[in-house]
């Protein structure tokens, strides 16, 4: 019973969009000459996007759920293990003529004894090393030094020195070859059982090291170069398409370099100590200018540190705000890494200050690629305990615990900013996610965020006792479930849920998008994947009234309360009083076990028992304020999770909120406004104000206030559906940037998934991998201290798939792989720029100064339908060759990448539509300002805002269009014409003027439901195209029968709804009068029926959105049924209506 009464929720497929081409000038001339030709094309296609549309409307609700299900969350058993090699024969190379020599064998050996003593030995797999072969050595090195090397077996200690004399930082010993060779294999087997999925990750404790070695000699303590012959191996063994190498040794790789210079199939990463030259091994190709050459240029990143000391503040900036974005962009199939520790404090060479568990951190966020596929490979490091403590913790963050909370400062050096500026400034002409920077001055003087000092908890009053109270204690935390956590090494995740909260539920609409069945099916498909049974079950419990006053005022929870006792009437008429807001009599108990629920879970991950936490709850809780009620929400969870895990906290504690709900959590903003205690970080999306809660305090200029100023992080979005690619780059360049300087104790994300792909209130592109990635990001920040807390959310399937997703990320999974990702929206970029220019002034971490003229040296920017390269000549993505010799061209990651997204054409199925649509004047959403508002009664976002219109005075004006030069596509309105409506009817034979009378009979009978073609809708006046004419028909201005017409539901409307008797969803209409969905005439006439049977007399077309009264057998254009028009054309085409006054 609960599928079939939220099936009309289920599943809803992603809104197609007749997308704008792309504009170019074009000369008058130019235009006449071309006008038949556009003409032609233009009937030559209105048959076949007919079909296709027909086609789509069919099969989009099937797809977008086959998409999610398909991403195989569950079914598939993910490799699980992490292999460690090692061999006693490691120890056997030494330097003969000095004992004293830093490449020692005890550098192995101290590490096995740290990792046997710290247990992390018996949890992992143990991998027997073998020798390499001679074949497989040649993968890289030429057989010549090959032989020389092997030869080394049968020479003396003094024919040893005499060739090891000829190379840079040389020794060689009789076993030198023995130990190499096997140094190679070791990782060769750990390629070959994570590759076939025996293993998820590995780490290889071997020597010598090898990254220094070069195709045809030693270097730099190195015989073999391990990675470079390892991701040779990759693609030729397992055909491995693209690898990326990481080298975080304090020496610069150059022989890695060497090897794939040319190649655009490996991606090299490396930071090192440079200082401009004069650090070992004093070449300039270790500059941030060595970028590759050939088809491989782009491909080598260097990051050279100019100066010493540099600490995990600046190695993590490195990795978040320069190699994340292009790894991301690049998408390893396999990540390797040169793992040399001499950049940990201590390290006598290296002479940085980054700690041991710095590299912890790094880890983890390399195993957020290439579906966790992370071998680490011991490189240089050279004192003994800082090398063997940073090595265990690189262990433990490949054994999936969390990662430790760094020290401070967390802010990076002014250094460390100009080197990661440089190296950008670099490779910005080569990938799209560094180009979402646009660079120029941004402030340099000292943060005006208190990031440093300790974060004061605010006086709450009154005092709290730690979560449970004698009231509750039946419903709070068992004593044995604080037993068997306590001190436990493997915490798991802890999860909540409680059925009880569906008893809140809407009495006057069945088909509001905030059900009851949201949880439930979160829930059911947590347990449908296993991910229930691997989690730690924490009971619910009702927040008490004093602990809802944390954050509400004790009015609002008194109002609240007696909703308990109310009539139907009295909730209604309360509900009434808010913004959208429904009111049962079990509101408030659901809204109390919701917090509860919150309260329990934050108290087991701040006390230890469980190590992060998931909350399936409702209802949401972002929007509520401090006094009132607003948008589905009552109570604050996030806030009040937040001001009570302060109040149990033994030490002040800092506070992220990450709010990555489509809708703004006005509420969670103006509690916190003025703390800097909580760090609020929202990305949403805004429309310029349009979008719900429509205020502008949803805009990236509110900062916050007071001493609060700098901690209030708005990224609102405008004008273009967002995905995957765009929340990235945000979460790269803005988010976790900020994050991470603020160093939050505590990471409580609001998690509504209606920016998920299918949602029908968001009509965004997010996908559940996207949104793992985004949690496994965040797991980086407060020791893993992550509490993922259910808000928004409506398409049944999206939220399910998404929620199980970010678990499956808290479990300690990795996340699915990315499809292909466009490059981020130009829209989104913007957002992005005024955000980092507006909060640059309050953190340091986001002051990557870029000179203007990167932006001004790149092409214009192309339509993204087309796929074109974005740079002067961009490295690719997927290369098709195995071997990845580097004989392949270079060409943008995005070209070969099969999806598109929009901007503003989309993929090829739109291309049709824009022949169609040429003569439209699009509404640009960036266009609607306060000096070019949209209407009041335009709610978007599914919240009704409670204006209405008063009925127009003068419905009927000109089309009004904005003029855009040189574009002869757009019809020019004449005074003497009023707003028409023209019916493009596709017949098998032309049809002449002669025929108007006839013709418009047509256009009457297809417009009730009747015709049998898709009806085109069109906003232009009367054209002869090619022999045919499109009819134009006057739409009345005014209907006695708009009377009828109600405000479109909280939920908005479903243009893929199918019929409600048959099941339909081919050409189907929405009563407007009681938003059911039925067929028309030549289907099963069931709207005709409803219209008879209920006497409702306007409906509205999925069609072509245009809207028929039965009564006066006429199109009706009203502004009364703009608001329903605009919220189908939303959800239809991802944007608003072209307005027309």
């Amino acid at each position: 019973m609960c599928r079939c009464f939220c099936c009309s929720m289920d599943s809803v497929p992603e809104p197609r969009s007749v997308r704008r081409s792309h504009r170019t000038s074009k000369s008058p001339d130019n235009n006449a000459a071309k006008e038949s030709g556009k003409a032609r094309k233009m009937t030559s296609n209105l048959q076949e996007t007919r079909r296709r549309g027909r086609m789509d409307r069919c099969k989009g609700e099937e797809d977008i759920a086959n998409q999610l299900q398909n991403l195989d969350l569950g079914n598939k058993a993910s490799a699980t293990g992490t292999g460690l090699v090692f061999n006693k024969i490691f120890t056997h190379h030494r330097c003969l003529w000095d004992p004293s020599h830093p490449e020692c064998p005890e550098r192995v050996s101290t590490i096995m004894d740290m990792v046997q003593k710290q247990g992390l030995l018996s949890r992992c797999v143990m991998v027997e090393a073998r020798t390499a072969s001679n074949e497989e050595l040649r993968l890289v090195h030429t057989k010549e030094y090959v032989d020389l090397m092997r030869s080394t077996q049968q020479m003396d200690e003094d024919q040893l020195k005499t060739l090891a004399d000829t190379y840079d930082s040389i020794y060689i010993h009789p076993e030198s070859y023995t130990c190499a060779s096997l140094a190679v294999g070791s990782v060769l087997q750990l390629v070959d059982k994570v590759m076939t999925s025996e293993l998820r990750n590995g780490f290889s404790v071997s020597r010598p090291p090898g990254h220094h070695a070069q195709v045809d000699k030693m270097n730099g303590y190195c015989m073999f170069n391990h990675l470079a012959i390892a991701a040779r191996y990759a693609q030729t063994h397992h055909r491995v398409e693209r690898v990326l190498i990481v080298d975080w040794d304090v020496h610069h790789g150059q022989g890695i370099q060497y090897v794939f210079q040319e190649d655009p199939s490996v991606l090299y990463f490396s930071v090192h100590r440079y200082e401009e030259g004069s650090f070992w091994p004093h070449l300039p190709e270790s500059d941030s200018s060595a970028v590759g050459t050939g088809s491989g240029e782009g491909y080598n990143i260097n990051l050279p540190w100019n100066k010493i000391g540099m600490k995990d503040a600046d190695y993590v900036a490195a990795f978040q705000q320069l190699l994340l974005p292009v790894a991301y962009e690049f998408q390893p199939q396999l990540v390797l890494v040169a793992a040399g520790f001499d950049s940990v404090i201590g390290d006598p060479k290296g002479e940085m200050s980054a700690s041991p568990q710095c590299f912890s951190v790094l880890t983890h966020m390399l195993r957020g690629l290439a579906q966790g596929k992370v071998l680490l490979v011991l490189e240089g490091g050279y004192n003994l305990q800082s090398t063997a403590e940073g090595a265990c913790a690189c262990l433990r963050s490949l054994l999936g615990e969390s990662c430790p909370r760094l020290g401070s400062p967390s802010i990076p050096h002014d250094s460390a900013l100009k080197s990661i500026s440089r190296s950008i400034s670099a490779l910005y002409p080569y990938w799209t996610s560094l180009q979402v920077l646009e660079g120029g001055p941004l402030s340099d003087s000292d943060p005006l965020t208190p990031a440093l000092t300790p974060a004061l908890t605010p006086a709450l009053t009154p005092a709290l006792t730690p979560a449970l109270t004698p009231a509750e204690s039946s419903e709070g935390l068992s004593e044995e479930v604080c037993e068997e956590r306590t001190g436990s090494l493997d915490l798991t995740t802890g999860l909540v849920y409680d059925q009880r909260m569906m008893d809140h539920h809407n009495m006057w609409d069945s088909h509001h998008p905030e059900l009851p069945q949201r949880i439930q099916r979160v829930f059911s498909r947590h347990e449908d994947l296993g991910l229930v049974s691997r989690c730690l079950r924490i009971p619910a419990r009702l927040a008490l009234e004093e602990e809802l006053a944390l954050c509400h005022s004790l009015e609002h929870v008194a109002k609240m309360k007696a909703t308990e006792s109310m009539k139907p009437r009295d909730l209604h008429r309360l509900g009434d009083e808010y913004n959208s807001i429904f009111i049962s009599t079990e509101s408030y108990r659901s809204a109390r076990l919701a917090a509860g629920a919150c309260f329990n879970t934050v108290q087991a991950v701040l006390t230890g028992q469980v190590r992060n936490g998931v909350a399936i709850v409702r209802p949401p809780g972002h929007h509520a304020e401090k006094d009132a009620a607003c948008g589905f929400c009552f109570f604050n969870t996030a806030a009040l999770t937040a001001r009570y895990a302060q109040s149990i906290s033994q030490q002040p504690l800092r506070v992220l909120i990450l709010d990555w709900d489509v809708h703004h959590g006005n509420g969670t903003q103006h509690i916190f406004e003025e703390d800097d205690s909580v760090l609020y970080m929202s990305l949403h999306r805004y429309e310029d104000g349009t979008f719900f809660p429509t205020s502008e305090d949803a805009h990236y200029n509110r900062v916050g206030e007071g001493k609060g100023a700098g901690f209030n992080v708005n990224i609102p979005w405008n004008g273009a559906k967002m995905g995957d690619a765009e929340y990235l780059a945000a979460f790269h360049s803005v988010v976790m940037p900020i994050a991470r300087e603020f160093d939050p104790g505590l990471v409580l994300v609001s998690a509504g998934f209606d920016a998920a792909r299918g949602d029908p209130l968001g009509g965004y592109q997010v996908t559940p991998p996207g949104y793992a990635h985004l949690t496994h990001l965040l797991m980086g920040l407060a020791g893993g201290r992550v509490l993922v807390i259910l808000e928004g959310g409506y398409n049944l399937t999206a939220i399910s798939e998404s929620m199980s997703a970010c678990t499956s990320i808290l479990l300690g999974d990795p996340p699915l792989s990315l499809p292909p990702l466009p490059p981020p929206h130009p829209n989104a970029a913007v957002s992005i720029n005024n955000v980092i220019r507006t909060h640059a002034t309050y953190w340091r971490s986001l002051r990557i100064q870029l000179p203007e003229s990167l932006r001004l040296s790149l092409p214009s920017p192309k339509p993204r339908g087309k796929r074109t390269s974005k740079g002067k000549k961009s490295p690719r993505q997927g290369n098709q060759g195995g071997t990845g010799q580097g004989n392949q061209g270079g060409t943008s990651p995005g070209q070969e990448s099969p999806q598109t997204a929009p901007l503003p054409s989309g993929g090829r199925g739109d291309h049709d539509l824009d022949d169609l649509t040429k003569g439209l004047v699009s509404l640009d959403l960036n266009r609607s300002t306060s000096a070019n508002p949209s209407p009041a009664s335009v709610p978007l976002g599914g919240a009704r805002s409670k204006v209405r219109l008063s009925p127009l005075k003068n419905p009927v004006k000109e089309l009004k269009t904005e003029a855009v030069p040189s574009t002869p596509e757009i019809l020019q309105p004449t005074p003497d014409k009023t707003e028409t409506q023209a019916v493009a009817m596709a017949s098998s034979g032309p049809v002449t003027k002669g025929n108007q009378e006839s013709g418009a009979a047509a256009v009457e009978e297809g417009a009730s439901g009747y015709s049998k073609e898709p009806v085109f809708e069109l906003f232009c006046g009367d054209q002869d195209v090619d022999g045919s004419t499109m009819y134009v028909v006057d739409p009345l201005s005014w209907c006695p029968h708009l009377d009828s017409v109600k405000p479109v539901p909280a939920g908005g409307i479903d243009v893929f709804r199918p019929c409600e008797d048959c099941g339909t969803d081919a050409e189907n209409w929405i009563c407007l009068c009681c938003y059911k969905v039925y067929c028309g005439r030549y289907v099963n006439q069931h709207m005709i029926t409803h219209g008879l049977v209920s006497d409702h007399p306007v409906v509205l077309s999925f069609a072509d959105l245009s809207v028929w009264c039965y009564p006066c057998q006429a199109y009706v254009h009203n502004q009364v049924v703009f608001e329903a028009k605009n919220a189908a054309h939303c959800v239809k085409f991802g944007e608003d209506m072209p307005l027309s006054n």
